[in-house]
């Protein structure tokens, strides 16, 4: 079992930045994709970004340019940096863990841009 912890969610004004964090834990195999997520009330979790094991990245469209993931995989760390952002980027962040035996989720971190 696999868990995750995010980290570095919070309030920031339009343009600002921030970086959040997901520690992983558990029995965690080598080989694996992580990602982060994003939800709003009454939508569905949408893809912000994943990463794999070897650094090979995917993007949704709308974070291209702004966000970067990255991964730390001696710390079992995920990292994304938020630049640029937008009130649009409003949402609760998830941390996702991926490997053959399914998926693993964070609690979620609140990530508030105001205008």
């Amino acid at each position: 079992q696999v868990q995750l912890v995010e980290s570095g969610g919070g309030l920031v004004q339009a343009g600002g930045s921030l970086t959040l964090a997901c520690a992983a834990s558990g029995s965690i195999w080598h080989f694996n994709t992580m990602g982060w997520y994003r939800q709003t009330p009454g939508n569905e979790r949408e893809l912000v970004a994943t990463i794999t094991t070897f650094g090979s990245t995917n993007y949704a469209d709308s974070m291209k340019g702004r966000f970067t993931i990255s991964r730390d995989n001696a710390k079992n760390t995920l990292f994304l940096q938020m630049n640029s952002l937008k009130p649009g980027d409003t949402a609760v962040y998830y941390c996702m863990l991926k490997d053959t035996r399914g998926d693993s989720w964070g609690q979620g971190t609140q990530v508030t841009v105001s205008s």
